[in-house]
């Protein structure tokens, strides 16, 4: 039993209209067909959509959808999840269809982020077009990028994702932002899929804030399509949360902006390509190469 890849997104908001421009006139992605009355799918590429982005009375990352190879995989994960004592809901027939998957349940992990698990997904040959003019997105095998939580019970919830789920370790560092020696770090746990992106998962030792999410990561074809992305992110005014930068542990270039629903969303380029069957866990001691200026660290700048 192995989950395969990140398949797909649900996000309730408030802000349709703004996550409408943000998603097709920013991003670049397409508008799907076929979302249910109050909701919106959005795509980028070959399945019917990735995100799902439904009206509700808050700002919030509702779940994570994650594939498994079939049913009798999922199955026997629904069996651990329940054993390790969380809670599991079946999704109805109708639920499936909406999501495009044969099956699928409900969970969360031991900090609360939102999960389902699938099987059976779905393709179709609509050819993807972007408003923008993106050329691509890197998904196939490796699925659609990877989902970042925030895990205050770190060491409960890893082993969640470890050893009842079946992801496993990229790399497993401690990064420390400060130069005070006291400063205990903060943990942050890299986990892959069985597919070749270094990451279809992390989480990070820090309070789950109401967003319900850290970041969403989406991986373009050229590094033009970054940048563009880049540009239509400062004129159309998205706060941008971290600049331009390359990071050490996946190697992937590009920059983070600000969500309508107040997480952030990483656009990304050429990351490392990993063989996960032998892979030994990294432990690097900072996240980035160069680049990558937070928002935090520009306004902690400033006010000094």
């Amino acid at each position: 039993m192995g989950v395969k890849a990140l398949g797909y997104v649900i996000i309730e908001s408030a802000k349709l209209a703004e996550w409408d421009r943000f998603m097709c006139d920013v991003i670049g992605v397409m508008r799907g067909e076929g979302a249910p009355a109050g909701s919106a799918f959005y795509r980028i590429d070959d399945r019917p959509f990735r995100f799902w982005i439904r009206e509700g009375g808050q700002e919030h990352f509702t779940a994570a959808g994650y594939e498994l190879a079939n049913a009798a995989e999922l199955l026997e994960l629904k069996a651990n999840v329940a054993a390790a004592g969380r809670p599991v809901e079946d999704g109805t027939a109708e639920e499936a269809a909406q999501r495009g998957v044969a099956s699928f349940f409900r969970t969360s992990d031991p900090d609360g982020n939102g999960l389902e698990f699938f099987c059976g997904d779905t393709r179709d040959d609509v050819p993807f077009v972007s408003p923008a003019g993106v050329s691509g997105f890197v998904t196939g095998d490796m699925g659609m990028g990877h989902a970042v939580f925030c895990a205050p019970s770190f060491e409960k919830t890893h082993d969640f994702y470890k050893n009842v789920v079946g992801f496993g370790d990229t790399d497993f560092p401690r990064f420390h932002f400060t130069d005070d020696p006291q400063d205990p770090g903060m943990g942050f746990a890299f986990m892959h899929a069985d597919n070749g992106r270094h990451h279809s998962i992390a989480i990070a030792e820090m309070p789950v804030p109401p967003s319900g999410c850290v970041h969403l990561m989406l991986e373009m074809r050229d590094m033009a399509d970054v940048g563009r992305c880049n540009d239509r992110m400062k004129a159309a005014k998205i706060p941008e949360s971290a600049t331009l930068g390359r990071h050490v542990n996946d190697r992937t270039f590009g920059f983070y902006m600000q969500t309508p629903g107040g997480f952030d969303m990483e656009i990304g380029f050429d990351p490392l390509v990993i063989d996960w069957k032998n892979w030994t866990t990294t432990a690097h001691t900072v996240p980035s190469e160069w680049g990558h200026e937070w928002a935090w660290q520009k306004a902690l700048a400033e006010a000094q």
